[in-house]
């Protein structure tokens, strides 16, 4: 144990581990409409079971800011756990070996989406119900891996960067956990989901935009909080008025993804991988 602590002591210092790539083969995660509703403590509120949410595995073509919700920090423990690729076997079994590796002595765990969309390829639609697996991971996942899917998700999603979440910053200091709005929660990765089948750029930013909407009102500090100094509120409302639709990529802040099939100004884009590749 105290070698492997030494790794992921060099791990976090380099952030990433080179292979073939200037970024690692292991790939990147980024969540859609639903978040928060793989934890526990939230699921076993939704009168509606199962809720779902949605994440998208991305190829790692750049290095995201870390504290940004995109799951850099599951990633480093993936690296280290599996030596900068994954390994060749059943992806059920790869994500509860990294969930146990990464939230093992943590009082807050970090929820199973972060460990799936780093294993399981393209879109996936994780659905959640606390009276299976205890709401820790899903009873169901649905996957989107056609490439004709990919490329149409590649180009209506913007990520303009914002702000890594404060340190110190706690999002679970407020909680008004509702379960109509746990419900609403819930029901915004199913129709995130539809949307991408339906490749229906409008849908897909409404779902964004209610996933925003059941944050502020269940857990109002994952946008608005004292250490967060910018007015993230504004921004979001600005981008919404705008565009279809819009949702921050992680508590505090991170990057706003925006869904447009227009041009948006200053934004980065993402390659999704929809089929396992072992980089060597």
């Amino acid at each position: 144990m105290k070698g492997y602590n030494l790794q992921m002591d060099k791990a976090n210092r380099k952030g990433q581990v080179a292979l073939g790539t200037p970024f690692g083969g292991i790939p990147n995660r980024l969540q859609l409409a639903g978040g928060w509703i793989d934890q526990p403590f939230m699921s076993r509120l939704n009168p509606r079971p199962p809720g779902a949410m949605v994440v998208v595995q991305i190829e790692p073509s750049f290095r995201p800011m870390d504290r940004s919700g995109l799951a850099t920090g599951t990633r480093v423990v993936a690296n280290v756990l599996w030596n900068g690729k994954l390994p060749k076997r059943r992806r059920d079994e790869l994500v509860r070996e990294l969930y146990e590796a990464e939230n093992k002595g943590k009082t807050r765990p970090s929820g199973s989406q972060d460990m799936i969309g780093l294993i399981y390829p393209g879109v996936n639609r994780l659905d959640y119900d606390h009276a299976s697996n205890g709401g820790v991971f899903p009873t169901h996942i649905e996957s989107l891996t056609s490439a004709r899917h990919a490329r149409w998700l590649e180009k209506v999603l913007h990520l303009l960067p914002i702000e890594p979440r404060p340190h110190g910053y706690n999002p679970l200091g407020a909680k008004q956990l509702e379960p109509r709005w746990v419900a609403r929660l819930g029901r915004s990765g199913m129709d995130c989901f539809d949307a991408i089948r339906n490749m229906d750029a409008d849908a897909l930013g409404a779902s964004l935009n209610q996933t925003m909407l059941c944050w502020e009102k269940l857990l109002p500090h994952v946008i608005a909080h004292p250490l967060i100094k910018i007015d993230l509120k504004a921004i979001l409302r600005i981008y919404q008025r705008r565009f279809p639709g819009a949702m921050f990529s992680g508590c505090g802040g991170g990057y706003l993804i925006v869904v447009s099939e227009t041009y948006v100004p200053g934004a980065l884009h993402v390659n999704i991988r929809t089929e396992d590749r072992v980089r060597t």
